[in-house]
């Protein structure tokens, strides 16, 4: 499938989140932007990196009516642990079997092996507004992500 870019409406997709309470992708637009993160795997060393960050910054996400969600196969319980772990004020979603990866397109990093590290700033329409895409600079996704919404 082709990765989803600028000017792409984001799928229809629903998921548990770390609550185990399923969300859709139509509860996740319609009154605040969105901010749609995808990691690799809850509670390794980038990934950690990253949702702390977003952690950090959640009041300027707040202030620019956006709303954090970050994505990965993780299971509920693994991300409700990660959360709690980390005090993550966010809702984490389980894409178990990354369907909701695959509709997004996102490609894998080394031979595929590793899922890849992608950040959807998503307006209220649920448009991608901008897309970044990065393994390496876990930090960077959030403020590519505030950047963007400053603009929109």
């Amino acid at each position: 499938m082709k990765e989803l870019g600028v000017g792409d409406k984001i799928p229809d997709f629903e998921l548990l989140n770390q609550d185990e309470q399923s969300v859709k992708s139509s509860d996740l637009i319609g009154d605040q932007h969105l901010i749609l993160f995808f990691y690799p795997k809850a509670n390794t060393g980038g990934c950690t990196k990253e949702a702390c960050k977003f952690r950090d910054e959640f009041a300027d996400f707040t202030q620019a009516n956006a709303r954090v969600v970050g994505i990965s196969s993780d299971s509920p319980a693994a991300q409700k642990a990660w959360a709690k772990k980390n005090q993550l004020p966010f809702t984490l979603l389980c894409d178990e079997k990354s369907g909701v990866r695959k509709q997004f397109g996102i490609k894998g990093n080394l031979f595929g092996l590793i899922p890849g590290r992608v950040t959807y700033i998503i307006n209220k329409e649920g448009i991608i507004q901008h897309v970044f895409n990065s393994q390496m600079n876990f930090e960077k996704h959030v403020s590519e992500a505030l950047d963007a919404l400053k603009k929109m």
